[in-house]
């Protein structure tokens, strides 16, 4: 892999780009540039709400309606649960996951009621699992909210990430076929064995580059892929579209992942929005960590894995001058940026329209991460 190609996940110059600084494959001529998808040479200061405006305007109508929907199926007649489901609801942040049931629906030209309730029973599972996750990380904050576990109680964590699961299905059964909730629930159970796989995983110093692949694609990518597949089907995708649109999610998917791994060692609080420094405190094994390992001197291999296998409180910052000799980083961004053209490799069969422009914007967005 070309080490040279790799985009800086935390906001700088596109891989490749033209003499204006437009990423090469971005679709050109797409519309106004007031009112089009945010490029990813967008101004570092435009705000989040800005920016999540622009790129999901293509579905601005029916994702509003997911936020409604979302409301609505949260709530309860007793109001000591409902102010916890009113902030299990603040926790799910970029609306991502419905925001592509609905784009890839807009981009084969048909949105529809299920596509709405669809995007609504994706974001109640994906905030489950980050519910869920936030127990299991031990973490403080999200979205610069306080998570679930920190204002309550890990208990109160579990039996909310429950509660959105079974409010989940229970919508996706009102559907009129049981394709959703058989796709949804697959999708489920992937994701919860990904997580079970790397929490009986930490501390295992011996994991390679494949397993790690396969299990955030159970763990992360899996719920991407999904919302793309259901979003084609219920726009009456043949299998072929179906197929290549889940390609897509899977592959933004992996890409979010590791920017995420990458941003836990050389991000920050204030612009990720949630804890960070947790991996390798908490035994998880991820890309930059495979790398350092993988391209270590026997020596060098000997004293990080002493680190790794000693006090979780010394370990980040023992290990960033090893860190800082290798080349992890790059080769953690440079991975990252092509799983970001993987997925615009699979938009190629459509025609040009806004939704395909903001598809392509978040497939950009998964790697050049602002907010």
């Amino acid at each position: 892999m070309d080490l040279t190609s790799a985009t800086r996940i935390n906001g700088s110059i596109p891989a490749s780009c033209d003499p204006q600084g437009r990423s090469a494959d971005a679709p050109q001529g797409s519309g106004d540039s007031s009112t089009g998808p945010p490029r990813r040479d967008s101004s570092p200061s435009m705000s989040a709400r800005d920016f999540f405006g622009r790129l999901y305007g293509p579905i601005q109508d029916p994702l509003s309606a997911v936020e409604d929907r979302i409301l609505l199926e949260l709530q309860s007649p007793y109001e000591s649960v409902g102010e916890l489901l009113r902030h299990g609801t603040q926790l799910g942040g970029k609306r991502l996951r419905p925001a592509l049931v609905l784009l890839v629906g807009s981009s084969l030209g048909t949105v529809s009621d299920d596509h709405v309730v669809l995007g609504t029973v994706i974001e109640m599972v994906h905030t489950a699992t980050l519910i869920h996750d936030d127990v299991l990380d031990e973490a403080a904050t999200r979205r610069h909210v306080a998570t679930v576990n920190a204002k309550w109680s890990n208990h109160t964590s579990i039996l909310l990430g429950d509660y959105l699961f079974a409010q989940s299905y229970r919508l996706a059964a009102t559907l009129s076929s049981t394709t959703a909730c058989r796709w949804i629930g697959e999708a489920a159970r992937l994701v919860c064995e990904g997580e079970m796989r790397q929490v009986l995983g930490r501390d295992s110093l011996d994991l390679d580059q494949d397993t790690y692949f396969d299990m955030i694609r159970g763990k992360t990518a899996e719920l991407c892929r999904v919302a793309c597949e259901l979003g084609a089907h219920h726009s009456g995708a043949n299998d072929d579209q179906i197929a290549a649109f889940g390609r897509y999610g899977n592959a933004i998917g992996i890409a979010f992942q590791i920017a995420d791994d990458y941003l836990d060692l050389w991000g920050d609080d204030e612009t990720v929005g949630k804890t960070l420094g947790t991996d390798i405190e908490q035994g998880k094994v991820t890309l930059p960590m495979i790398r350092l390992l993988a391209t270590a001197s026997d020596q060098d291999r000997q004293r990080i894995e002493s680190i790794l296998r000693g006090p979780a409180a010394d370990r980040v910052a023992a290990i960033r001058p090893f860190l800082a000799n290798s080349d992890a980083r790059e080769y953690t961004e440079a991975t990252a940026q092509q799983f970001r053209s993987e997925a615009i490799r699979e938009l190629g069969f459509l025609e040009k329209s806004p939704a395909k422009a903001s598809l392509m914007a978040i497939a950009d967005f998964s790697v050049d991460r602002r907010f």
